[in-house]
């Protein structure tokens, strides 16, 4: 009886991870395989049914891993099961403003030849129209994202400075 009040009292505390964390780590994910595979491993929990950000990152997660297989129809799997799970998730939040960040930041970053680059405008677009109307931690997470990204030329990343 301890040992099963002691798994759930473990489960409820292991729970979801919170956004902020979750942000930061986002930050550095791509720079080595060990900061993408703790990334990972901080998102295995999240289902379909918890926070669509959360669930968006997850996607992210996926996608970012596909990079480290080894063998090429392992790679290709991945990579399908995050970009769809990516898109599934704008599906039912195509107006969340961070979720679009995710996929652009995916977008601009993969291989031409994934194919999966063709929402990089649209996002750009929905970031830049709607950035004036998130709140100020927000702002400062996607100001960051804007600032070095490679889709927002100089001219264009003067509305976040």
């Amino acid at each position: 009886m301890k040992l099963l009040l002691s798994i759930l009292l473990w489960i409820s505390f292991a729970g979801t991870p919170d956004l902020a964390s979750i942000r930061k780590m986002y930050a550095d994910v791509s720079k080595s395989e060990a900061n993408a595979k703790e990334f990972s491993g901080k998102l295995t929990g999240i289902s379909n049914n918890d926070d669509k950000i959360l669930v968006a990152y997850k996607a992210a997660s996926i996608l970012l891993d596909s990079k480290f297989e080894k063998k090429l129809k392992d790679k290709m799997d991945r990579f399908k099961e995050g970009a769809t799970l990516l898109e599934s998730t704008i599906k039912s939040e195509p107006n969340n403003i961070e979720i679009r960040m995710i996929r652009l930041s995916i977008q601009e970053n993969v291989p031409g030849i994934t194919g999966y680059k063709k929402n990089i405008k649209e996002d750009k677009k929905y970031i830049t129209e709607h950035y004036a109307e998130q709140n100020a931690s927000l702002k400062e997470y996607l100001k960051n994202f804007i600032l070095q990204s490679k889709s927002f030329s100089e001219k264009e990343r003067q509305f976040v400075k």
